[in-house]
């Protein structure tokens, strides 16, 4: 769809509580980009793309994000800390009030869909408050046809209220925040914070609920690639791991770079009409696709400028770390028409591994690989909290727990039985630290680790020798094409290789601690993949 094409058709938002709302339908990407710096909220840098600051949040509100509890719900989400249950008529009230708030104002509405595969295809409304809002969808979420508005109907509707406070006492919620699901209403509703990510991890949270309970599909926390011969990779991993990054891999076409589904009809599809990267010490040289993405129709969020050239400065983290852009997928010059692959041949997890204990590429069996992806394994630096002054485990199962209604091992059922029926092959790349943890050893060379995942992909590690790790029992190769041998046995890159023992047997008891909730939902084959005691 063209980004300047203008829409004529006009809309009413009363059937959804919304009175005499002046509505701007459909605007194009560049009518929200100009719209959004005529009102302050924005500037544009040196490259065309939009910078802006989301405010008080920049980044997600996990204690903030809840599900209303009801029929629909109530015997199906795996309820506490991540699924928090909100109150029917509490919601209700909530909503009210929203739509209130937003009547007699001006608002910024967009039709778009997700899920790239026609079968799966579910029509979303969002109504935003700010047209920076409005555009972010438009890059994140996939853009229907002129032609296709005129019948358009809503599965969902998204409202986002930056500006609008709950009264906690009031409301129901925590704090003046909030991002409410209701499945039964099917409502995203989202208020009092300005980031972005809430948007799309909110219809993500709902797609990982409906997919696998109405559609028999497996929802992942992925990015996707396909080859020149039509052979599709997967790459789980939380932030900060690589996952966007590796997938953008200039020879193989990009699907999507977060976000999937993977179907009974052997399909790989992508939920997604975009991609939110963290910029965090972005460079050509380092991350070319990425780069070269940040053109006009992208949105920067949380970034320092410099006044003087309009230049953005990567490396500065003043505002935050979770520095990020949004791009529709087309600023990627390789990627997968339709954005749909078929079963995958290999999968990859991706953990950033600061404590430097596990090798930098290593084979699973189906046993470790259900186990680390209930486990969901990375570690956060030193410094990147407040009081954290030495690496920290972080556990998210299924590499997105925050997003997940069900039960961990429900996906894990699910991905298994795929696994098994696909034939594919599974493997553990640590993208994080080398030569000792984080302070002490260094960060993994992008190079050696797209090295290990090409030749993985190319079938150039089927024949090499294995070594087994003594703690994890993971399959350690030998050698590899293009990555030099010594970097492949994280122990012999230690200078006290004592110390390596020690410490690898530290982060052994911190896996089994945190699978502790999960052992009465495993079998036999599943703890057999857990670190040696």
């Amino acid at each position: 769809m063209n980004n300047n094409t203008p829409f004529t058709k006009s809309i009413s938002l009363t059937d959804i509580g919304i009175e005499n709302a002046k509505i701007h339908y459909q605007l194009s990407a560049n009518e929200l980009h100009q719209k959004t710096i005529e009102l302050g909220q924005g500037v544009e840098v040196s490259t065309g793309a939009l910078a802006l600051d989301t405010g008080k949040y920049t980044g997600r509100s996990p204690e903030d994000r809840f599900i209303v509890k009801d029929a629909t719900t109530e015997d199906k989400v795996w309820w506490g800390k991540v699924n928090i249950p909100f109150e029917p008529a509490a919601f209700n009230a909530l909503y009210d009030k929203v739509t209130a708030y937003l009547s007699n104002k001006e608002v910024y509405v967009r039709d778009s869909y997700v899920c790239a595969d026609p079968n799966y295809r579910l029509n979303i409304r969002v109504v935003t408050e700010t047209p920076w809002a409005n555009l972010f969808c438009y890059n994140m979420f996939l853009r229907p046809e002129e032609s296709e508005l005129d019948d358009f109907t809503a599965d969902w509707t998204l409202i986002c209220v930056p500006s609008f406070m709950a009264d906690p006492a009031v409301d129901g919620t925590r704090q003046s925040n909030f991002a409410i699901i209701d499945f039964t209403r099917k409502i995203a509703l989202i208020g009092g914070t300005g980031y972005t990510g809430e948007m799309k991890k909110g219809i993500f949270s709902a797609l990982n609920f409906i997919l696998p309970v109405d559609k028999n599909t497996l929802p992942m926390h992925c990015s996707a690639n396909v080859g020149d011969n039509g052979d599709t990779a997967i790459f789980f991993g939380l932030s900060g791991t690589g996952k966007t990054t590796l997938s953008a891999d200039p020879e193989r076409k990009l699907i999507g770079d977060d976000e999937h589904g993977w179907t009974t009809e052997n399909t790989v599809f992508n939920f997604e009409g975009g991609c939110y990267a963290k910029v965090i010490n972005l460079s050509e040289e380092s991350e070319p696709e990425i780069f070269r993405a940040i053109k006009k129709g992208a949105i920067l969020e949380n970034v320092i400028i410099n006044k003087e050239t309009n230049e953005v400065d990567f490396a500065d983290i003043s505002i935050t770390q979770n520095t990020r852009v949004s791009y529709p997928i087309f600023h990627i010059d390789n990627i997968q028409p339709g954005s749909i692959g078929e079963n995958p041949k290999n999968i990859f997890f991706l953990t950033a591994d600061s404590f430097g204990i596990l090798p930098p590429i290593a084979k699973l069996t189906p046993g470790q690989a259900a186990y680390h992806f209930i486990s969901g394994y990375t570690a956060k630096v030193a410094g990147t909290e407040a009081g954290i002054t030495e690496p920290q485990p972080n556990f998210s199962a299924c590499f997105g727990a925050p997003f997940m209604p069900l039960h961990p091992t429900k996906y894990a059922e699910m991905l298994s039985e795929k696994m098994q029926e696909a034939n594919v092959k599974v493997w553990l790349i640590n993208t994080g630290w080398t030569g000792g943890p984080y302070g002490t050893g260094s960060r993994m060379k992008l190079k050696y680790t797209r090295a290990m995942i090409t030749a993985a992909l190319n079938g150039e590690l089927d024949n090499v020798e294995y070594k087994n790790h003594k703690v994890f029992g993971i399959a350690i190769p030998q050698s590899c094409p293009n990555a030099p041998s010594e970097i492949l046995n994280p122990r012999n890159t230690w200078q006290d290789q004592d110390m390596y023992d020690v410490k690898s047997e530290e982060l052994g008891k911190k896996f089994r601690a945190n699978f502790a909730k999960f052992e009465e939902f495993a079998n036999e084959e599943i703890m057999a993949g857990a670190p040696l005691a």
